[in-house]
């Protein structure tokens, strides 16, 4: 299926090699967005903005883009697939810039979910993030999002709800 969609994005002569990476990507922030069983309008937003700065694409590229990280995802059981791209393809500072990206498309809807949170999880073991790493990666996003040391959302809350944790942590 993933040979497919590559097929679709680049017709002819076109190396396919050059889609691969952008397709992994938005397979897997599309994977993000949907772990809540919604792909809603602030995460497809989010996914957008984030595509167009990593991979400098316009408009209408993202729009195919994100259309072919749907079907990619939809006609695949597993992650592997894409992780593996990233693993492969990305240095370790981009590969922390994905564990990034992922975080604001779990934040987009205000909500970080438990399943977003094991799937992020699961991707950095899988692309060798570690977990201090991605722990650092979660708190710049909730920076950049007005969240301060100390106020970070656990799953299933919104950003600046304040911890469900008693005063021993």
């Amino acid at each position: 299926m993933f040979d497919r969609i590559l097929d679709l994005l680049m017709p002819g002569d076109a190396p396919r090699a050059a889609m691969e990476v952008p397709v992994a990507v938005a397979a897997l922030l599309v994977e993000a967005a949907r772990m809540d069983d919604r792909f809603d309008p602030a995460e497809r937003t989010a996914i957008r903005r984030l595509l167009g700065q990593r991979f400098d694409l316009d408009a209408a590229a993202i729009d195919r883009l994100i259309d072919a990280a749907e079907r990619a995802v939809e006609g695949s059981s597993a992650l592997y697939r894409f992780t593996r791209v990233v693993a492969e393809r990305f240095d370790p500072a981009a590969r922390i810039s994905m564990i990034e990206m992922l975080w604001e498309v779990a934040y987009a809807d205000g909500v970080l979910d438990p399943e977003e949170d094991a799937l992020i999880r699961r991707i950095a073991g899988l692309i060798f993030v570690e977990d201090h790493e991605r722990g650092a990666a979660r708190r710049r996003v909730l920076a950049r999002l007005g969240q301060g040391p100390g106020h970070e959302p656990e799953a299933g809350q919104r950003p600046g709800q304040g911890s469900k944790r008693g005063p021993w942590g």
